[in-house]
């Protein structure tokens, strides 16, 4: 896959994940309040600055040839964007004394299914 096709496809991936994010967000403040809205923000967005952190990890493996240096750059690029997510988690659940954590869990899942699916869909 060529950089220019990869990015287009991160770029697309990130969209998608930032729609949905929102989407739940939106939702958890008309049906819970504003702490919910923020909790599903920012779940949404531990998996969002997940993504770009495993983005710039595979895009530096992106004119690689050898299919064991892509799945070890691709495994990587995935361990990093776990480790990002957790971190994330930590210090939101330490410093946010008014989550919802019900918000927080389905802005995050929201955000990691559409990816998924985001990138299933896409035609390269």
């Amino acid at each position: 896959m060529s950089a220019s096709i990869t990015s287009d496809v991160f770029s697309k991936m990130l969209k998608v994940q930032l729609i949905a994010t929102l989407t739940v967000a939106v939702v958890a403040l008309l049906v819970s309040g504003l702490n919910a809205g923020v909790s599903a923000v920012l779940g949404g967005a531990s998996v969002v600055l997940g993504a770009l952190a495993a983005t710039a990890i595979a895009k530096r493996g992106a004119n690689q040839t050898d299919p064991t240096a892509i799945l070890l750059n691709l495994l990587k690029a995935e361990a990093v964007k776990i480790l990002v997510i957790i971190v994330l988690l930590v210090i939101i659940f330490k410093v946010y004394r008014q989550l919802v954590p019900f918000a927080l869990i389905a802005g995050l899942a929201a955000a990691a299914l559409f990816s998924g699916a985001a990138l299933s869909k896409l035609k390269v």
